[in-house]
């Protein structure tokens, strides 16, 4: 069962970041897309599915936020991804806002995943700190 959780929490976060990647190209390009339905269904069903199978693993491995302090990382950086992804996608009051902020938000969002990966708070960032 693991497994089988595990490989649809991947699947998500694929899934999530390339709705993200697009969403933001349509968001640069002034794409009426952006405010189609389904643009602004599906993310929400696809992160309600990776939030849901994140809870499941983390009851499944015994690794919770507050106690694992990876898993409070990624707690923390999803919170940043949403807020800054909030301002790139809706938001943001001018171009340079909504551009900066959606660069920022990519760069959590890689972050996470280096969290994710490592199982370590620091992710991609640890040769910062350790030095």
């Amino acid at each position: 069962m693991y497994l089988a959780v595990k490989h649809l929490h991947v699947t998500c976060v694929v899934l999530s970041a390339m709705g993200f990647l697009l969403r933001g190209a349509w968001m640069l390009s002034g794409s009426a897309l952006l405010r189609h339905r389904l643009t602004r269904i599906l993310p929400h069903l696809v992160d309600t599915l990776l939030l849901g199978s994140a809870l499941v693993l983390a009851v499944m491995i015994e690794q919770y936020p507050f106690v694992a302090a990876w898993v409070t990382a990624k707690v923390f950086g999803l919170l940043g991804y949403i807020v800054l992804g909030t301002l790139a996608l809706k938001r943001g009051r001018t171009l340079a806002i909504r551009l900066s902020a959606f660069a920022a938000a990519v760069a959590v969002y890689a972050w996470i995943v280096s969290v994710a990966l490592t199982k370590n708070p620091s992710g991609f960032l640890a040769p910062i700190w350790a030095g």
